[in-house]
């Protein structure tokens, strides 16, 4: 029999063991499943499949967000030629979404494994209810021992719906499912000084505390043919998801265990580091969720007082209105030169908020003949952008 101390160590080291148990998201571009090729390359995918087992078999939990569908359904209907349109890209998502995950489901089995697809567009995230509908969803499948598939649903997505790319999806998915790491797979083995298709003397950024204008102004453009993300729209994830506490990297798909290596201390690739102090949900829901309509721009006394001090945003400190919102809407928060500050609801409209541009607080209700409370945008519901 255990003594009370064994029982007590015991209970300690699954404690432990616990605490080391993590959260996955790993996000398969479209170059990595079809290796360059115009086909799904499935003996790459049963290896990528392997890794995911071999996580699970450490006692992490793992989430895929699969880009391909397009690429499946052209494959499965013979690469017919259609027209550039709306309707022929959603004709092979729609085709080729089924297919997607019929492969991912039979090569999963190989080891046991269930999977469950989850097909999701901006609409999903942009409301609160249906946002933690899906948060629900993505656990319940992870707590269940079930690996969530997710894409984006090309089929039914339009233009003003789509979240635009799987880069920033599945950093949205990071937050969705209260990630760890965040492993963005890609034809490229990480960020690099400069662009080492063009430059050989360009070096391989091992690890990023921060993300600045010169780090952006290196990520560039798209820079591939393949898929709709390039090492800009990575970035963009990356910027998101460490903001919600979850570490990310980038590295090449083609890498060899690429996947359970991005639990080591030295992974391959580009590690960016999450910030030291996440986001309640509230903000993390703003940060994922909502697509900014709106611009407000501020002087450089509010800028400061909300970057270093945590301040809300008041009316006397904006200098301008840009865009139509609502109240309740979220707007971006610029300074004069255009960078953005943060993210947040308003308090106001567009329209009222132009009448009460760098007025003091107290005058709201005689010029509006009501008020909102005083601030623009409350602390509470404001996301710090800039570093």
């Amino acid at each position: 029999m255990f003594s009370t101390l064994d029982m007590d160590m015991t209970e300690k080291q699954q404690r432990n063991d616990s605490s080391l148990r993590k959260t996955i998201v790993v996000k398969l571009g479209t170059s990595v499943l079809t290796g360059g090729t115009l086909a799904l390359d499935k003996a790459h995918m049963v290896d990528l499949v392997r890794q995911c087992a071999e996580l699970k078999k450490l006692g992490h939990s793992v989430v895929i967000v699969s880009s391909g569908a397009m690429a499946a359904g052209r494959e499965h209907l013979g690469y017919p030629a259609l027209p550039n349109a709306m309707a022929s890209k959603q004709l092979l998502a729609a085709v080729g979404q089924s297919q997607l995950i019929q492969v991912w489901e039979s090569l999963f089995s190989i080891y046991g494994i269930k999977i469950g697809q989850m097909l999701l567009t901006r609409a999903d995230l942009d409301d609160r209810e249906r946002f933690l509908n899906a948060r629900d969803t993505i656990h319940a499948l992870v707590d269940n021992d079930i690996i969530p598939v997710v894409n984006e649903n090309d089929a039914v997505a339009t233009s003003e719906i789509k979240v635009g790319d799987n880069d920033n999806l599945c950093a949205l998915v990071g937050i969705l499912c209260s990630a760890d790491k965040l492993l963005l797979l890609t034809d490229q083995k990480g960020l690099f000084t400069a662009d080492p298709r063009k430059d050989p003397d360009a070096q391989l950024i091992k690890e990023v505390r921060a993300i600045d204008s010169t780090l952006r102004k290196i990520a560039g453009g798209s820079g591939t043919t393949l898929g709709t993300g390039g090492m800009a729209t990575k970035l963009q994830a990356a910027d998101i998801a460490r903001r919600a506490g979850i570490e990310v990297i980038i590295a090449a798909g083609s890498a060899e265990n690429v996947i359970v290596d991005c639990m080591s201390d030295n992974p391959h690739g580009t590690r960016f580091l999450p910030l030291e102090e996440a986001l309640e949900n509230r903000k993390k829901w703003i940060l994922a969720g909502p697509a900014a309509v709106g611009d407000i721009i501020i002087d450089d006394g509010a800028a400061m007082a909300v970057i270093n001090k945590g301040s809300s945003l008041l009316a006397k400190g904006v200098v301008k209105v840009s865009g139509q919102f609502a109240r309740g809407d979220v707007a971006r928060v610029t300074n004069k030169q255009g960078d953005l500050i943060a993210k947040g609801l308003s308090s106001y409209s567009s329209v009222d908020l132009a009448k009460i541009v760098g007025k003091h607080s107290k005058d709201i209700a005689n010029i509006l003949g009501y008020d909102y409370g005083s601030e623009v945008i409350h602390r509470d519901d404001l996301v710090v952008i800039q570093d």
